[in-house]
Order: C-alpha cells, then structure tokens, then sequence
C-alpha cells in the first residue's frame, strides 16, 4: 500500500494537500497518535475497501510524534510498504503573513511572538526535514497552484504540461495579491463604476465589457498588452517556471479588471488552453 506522510511547518499549505489527495481517492488521516500509525495502515490493509493509499497527517500539534516517527516509519516500511514523506515549507516572512492574515494560533504557542514560534517550530522539524523524500516549498504558490503541484507529484506526471498559467482580477483597494508574477494596473480606463445604469454590473456581464472594450484607449492598450504577454509568457515557461500568474487590476476589483482579465485569458487561451481565470474581489467591488 502506498502510504504518504504530509508533514512540516503550520501554514506552508498542508490542509490545502489533504484536500486535493482526498479528492485523489486517497484515505485522509490527520493528526494520529504516532503509536497508532502501524495498526492503522494495518486496519485499512484488512478492511478490504479500495484506497489509492494512505495519508498521515503529523506535525508539530501532536507532540509526541517527535519521540516515535523513526521507529513507526521504519515498521511499516518492515511490513512491505512504500512511505513518501512529503515536508511543507515556506519563507518565514511567507509563514507570517498567512498567519497575520488567518489571526490563528500558532500551534507553537509557548507564550512567544508568532516569528518565536516558527523558530521553534523549525528546530523541532530539523530531523523530520532531513527525513523527506521531498521538500515543498510553497513560498510562490496560492491554494490552486499548490493543488495542481501536488496532484502532479502525486501523480508521477510532473513533467507532462508542467506550466500552469493563471489570471486573475483584482482591487488595488485590498492589496496587490502576493503570488503575482505580471502585475497590471488598468485604472487608467474610463470606470464603469460612475456610470448609474452599469454601477451595479460586473466585468462579466456585458454591458459593461462591452463600455470598456469600446474605448478606442482599450483598444489602443490591448494592442500594447496582447503582444507583450505573447512575448512574456514563452519565455517565462523557458525560464522553467511551473507558475505564471498574470493579475489585473482596477480600484474596486469588479469592473474594468475583472472584464480585462476575461479578455486577457481568452486571448491566451488560443495557445495555452490549460488557463485558469479567478476574480479575487469581485463581490468586494459591490461595496
């Protein structure tokens, strides 16, 4: 049985994994005493239901896991099965702002500042790092890359359509979304938002995508852009990158970005038809 032990620092992505190797068909266990570890995969070797594998959870919230991981992994290894043990990781300048913008504990608490925290958190996991077959990093990623890079490693087709390219719209009111590789900022273009009868519309109704491609400044703006990203984008993936992502931006988020990056994806869609097109503040831009 193929068992996978997802493992290392508190917000570097490890729920976001459970989820898409649940949907996978994997059995999903999270946060296991460490002595139980044999006698579960036991247990499910015997129920005789069908599973693609295993997934153990184990992390710095069960604090015994550090005095027994060794010896578990080892006996169920002794017992024929194959053990990826998957480490999650994250700049710490990474870590601390998911946890500033969740506001969670950190399961580190010991009365310390949440950068004390992970401090102590990485020395703890030294040796479980040292352990993995593979390290993770998810420093660059948002939920959807991080799906996608696990499905592919899961998957053993990591080098099948290895670049993934995403757009996406967004309100320069909540912030510059950090996963950006290609940031535009398209306030230049006359705004919906002041015109009464199209207020209330969004970029992907089309009265106002048709307001705003109408506009020879558009127009004259998509001439530029188009050929730009025809240019970028090939080299990017040469660069070897497994991630793009192209965000767009206006002030609210809801109309002339999100009607753009509609645009902007259809366009790349002709050469990548893998493109993934997401309106982060879409419903905010009502406001």
């Amino acid at each position: 049985m193929r068992i996978i032990v997802i493992t290392g620092m508190s917000g570097s992505g490890k729920s976001t994994a459970v989820r898409a190797l649940e949907d996978e068909g994997y059995y999903c266990i999270d946060n296991l005493p460490v002595r139980l570890f044999k006698r579960f995969v036991d247990l499910i070797g015997k129920s005789g239901e069908t599973f693609k594998g295993i997934v153990l959870v184990a992390d710095i919230r069960g604090r015994e896991f550090f005095k027994g991981y060794e010896s578990a992994f080892q006996k169920i290894r002794a017992a024929g099965h194959s053990i990826d043990i998957l480490f999650f990781d994250a700049l710490d300048e990474t870590l601390l702002r998911r946890f500033s913008e969740t506001r969670r504990r950190h399961p580190a608490d010991e009365h310390c500042s949440v950068a004390d925290c992970i401090r102590i958190e990485r020395e703890r996991l030294s040796g479980l790092r040292q352990m993995a077959t593979r390290i993770i990093d998810t420093s660059e990623f948002n939920v959807h890359q991080l799906r996608d890079h696990i499905l592919r490693i899961i998957r053993g087709d990591e080098g099948v359509n290895p670049f993934s390219l995403e757009v996406q719209s967004f309100g320069f009111r909540y912030g510059i979304p950090m996963e950006s590789s290609i940031v535009m900022d398209v306030r230049f273009l006359p705004n919906p938002f002041f015109v009464p009868e199209l207020k209330e519309f969004s970029g992907l109704d089309d009265p106002v995508r048709e307001y705003i491609v109408d506009k020879p400044l558009t127009a004259a703006f998509i001439d530029y852009f188009f050929p730009m990203l025809d240019m970028l984008v090939p080299a990017y993936q040469q660069e070897g990158r497994a991630y793009l992502t192209i965000s767009i931006g206006c002030t609210g988020g809801r109309h002339r970005s999100v009607a753009l990056a509609e645009i902007t994806a259809m366009h790349l869609q002709t050469i990548w038809p893998s493109v993934r097109i997401t309106h982060r503040d879409i419903e905010k831009g009502k406001q």
